[in-house]
């Protein structure tokens, strides 16, 4: 034992240094306090890449660091974010029989109160405290957590029907072992794929990835957690099954569905993704590709359909769309052409470039499955990360925990601008002041020319000047 901490006293001393810091962040952090989230985000960022350089090669040391930095928050209220109120409330409804698609919250209280009268596990004053809570936005929208999301809300209630703090611990311990599949399966993968399986710390020591999805408890580490447990069994060439988990991970959230053209020419011209080796193998084949995709969406169709009529089908599109020509947050290239719209015809114009953006969007992802070749696992990776990163940079809307997904794709491919992106995505916290919400255009202008601009530095002069990040 006295070895172990002759050998390990630098890693473990800035490992109890974390976890204070995230001590202070989970349990003495007030999201308008911008003057101190920023120091104590920076200083875990810094700590996390020491560790990961210095403690290369110890798998188990590293891996319980990651565990123990995430129990810290184990009893913590979400302090970034108030979907979790959201979450429970979703769950509770499910719990009882109700249709959480069909009502928003504001018309439960409301207008159906003989209806939540009789609601066992969501009396009126919790009601009322979980409303306040999500805040009167969120409480006057209709439900947009696909149905595996609204599964584990309902797991959580199950556990916990009456307790809001039970049943944020309940949310959270499912979102640690999100993160150990996630790390289980992508170390593996990485393996596989003759990749350095240490860049999978990059994930799960990122205090990005442990405050966003842990601390705040955001499922984009449970649908990651599918997504990347797919991809390791593509590799293995166990199809059907993989199939199946991109399904599940589209009813987590709907972000894969973004992913599936990409898929087209991995079957119809793969080949053997494992570097230094001749050997191709047979392509899947035009048969398996539609079998694939059948799969896929019949799989996350399924899981929708105890919800389904016209009314569901109404409220979770009209809700969709609202991300798209309602809602601004610290988006990119939107907000150059919402500029160049006010100076042009006077108003925002959101509401007619909401509707052209997926289009180009969807162009773009056509171009990447159409005219690039992605017949390796790493090729279709890497289209996958282009299309998201694309996506996101046309994006109305860019919460911080949706840099998760580009994050974790990265590590399979050559590229590390998301990680980037990670640590200067927490400039977007400086909306919330204690004044209310008012963005920073110059910091949010901040972090993307930092992004972008370490993007392109990877994409055109990296080969030539190296990694700076590993």
């Amino acid at each position: 034992m006295k070895d172990f901490f002759n050998l390990y006293r630098i890693p473990l001393l800035f490992a109890v240094i974390s976890i204070a810091l995230y001590a202070s962040f989970g349990y003495d952090l007030n999201r308008s306090d911008f003057a101190k989230l920023l120091p104590l985000y920076g200083a875990l960022f810094f700590l996390a890449y020491k560790l990961i350089q210095i403690t290369k090669g110890n798998f188990w040391v590293l891996f319980g660091f990651g565990i123990a930095f995430r129990l810290v928050f184990l009893v913590a209220i979400p302090n970034l974010s108030q979907d979790f109120y959201r979450f429970i409330w979703d769950g509770r409804l499910l719990l009882q029989g109700e249709n959480p698609y069909l009502f928003t919250p504001e018309q439960y209280v409301n207008k159906t109160s003989e209806i939540l009268n009789s609601l066992r596990w969501l009396s009126g004053a919790e009601a009322t405290k979980l409303i306040n809570g999500m805040g009167a936005l969120n409480a006057s929208h209709y439900s947009n957590y696909p149905p595996i999301n609204q599964l584990f809300f309902a797991i959580a209630a199950l556990f916990a029907k009456n307790s809001i703090l039970g049943s944020v611990v309940v949310l959270r311990l499912i979102m640690i072992l999100a993160d150990v599949g996630a790390f289980y399966f992508g170390r593996k993968l990485l393996k596989n794929l003759n990749l350095n399986p240490h860049t999978i710390f990059w994930y799960f020591l990122n205090p990005f990835i442990i405050i966003e999805l842990t601390g705040n408890l955001h499922f984009e580490g449970v649908m990651l957690f599918f997504l990347v447990w797919a991809l390791y069994l593509l590799q293995k060439r166990k199809w059907v099954w993989a199939a199946i988990l991109i399904g599940v991970s589209v009813s987590v959230k709907l972000l894969p569905l973004l992913f599936l053209p990409l898929f087209f020419n991995y079957f119809l011209k793969n080949k053997k993704s494992e570097k230094n080796s001749s050997l191709e193998f047979t392509s899947f084949g035009i048969k398996k590709l539609i079998m694939f995709y059948s799969v896929c969406l019949l799989t996350a169709v399924v899981t929708f359909l105890p919800f389904f009529s016209s009314e569901f089908l109404q409220n979770f599109t009209t809700t969709i769309g609202l991300w798209f020509q309602n809602f601004e947050f610290n988006a990119s290239v939107y907000y150059i052409i919402r500029w160049i719209g006010f100076q042009t015809v006077g108003w925002n114009i959101i509401a007619t470039v909401g509707k052209i953006l997926p289009l180009i969007v969807i162009a773009f992802i056509l171009i990447l499955t159409f005219f690039r070749r992605n017949e390796t696992l790493p090729k279709l990776i890497t289209a996958m990360l282009f299309g998201v990163s694309f996506y996101f940079l046309l994006s109305t809307t860019v919460h911080p925990w949706y840099v998760a997904t580009p994050l974790l794709l990265c590590l399979f491919t050559r590229y590390r601008f998301p990680i980037v992106w990670s640590a200067v995505v927490i400039l977007s916290y400086s909306a919330y002041g204690a004044d209310g919400f008012n963005e920073n255009l110059w910091l949010v202008a901040t972090e993307y020319v930092v992004v972008i601009g370490y993007a392109v530095w990877e994409i055109f002069f990296r080969r030539k000047f190296g990694s700076a990040i590993t």
